[in-house]
């Protein structure tokens, strides 16, 4: 399949244009959408080579700033313990006195 086509939708396009065109054109047509498609897939390439170094170094910048949150909750949440067991303590020695 290409282009999400079956080979009777290709076979029908190809006589279609084997009619329209005739044998003598067909050849250079044929040249033509290959020039086309293989320019076509060269400035896919060339745009997925320039585009994904960026996609990757943004994907490192979100798992840098992934673990700094990470590290920033895990710290909140120790400094969160800390009070609360100061004041558990504070609040059992009030009860002992």
């Amino acid at each position: 399949m290409m282009f999400g086509l079956g080979a009777m939708e290709i076979l029908i396009i190809l006589v279609i244009a084997f009619l329209l065109f005739g044998p003598k054109e067909l050849p250079e047509i044929g040249r033509q959408v290959g020039k086309a498609v293989k320019g076509f897939k060269e400035t896919t390439d060339d745009l997925r080579q320039s585009v994904e170094p960026e996609i990757n170094m943004i994907q490192q910048e979100f798992k840098t700033v992934e673990q700094d949150l990470e590290s920033s909750v895990k710290e909140a949440e120790e400094q969160i313990k800390g009070a609360t067991d100061q004041a558990t303590e504070v609040k059992g020695g009030d009860k002992l006195a």
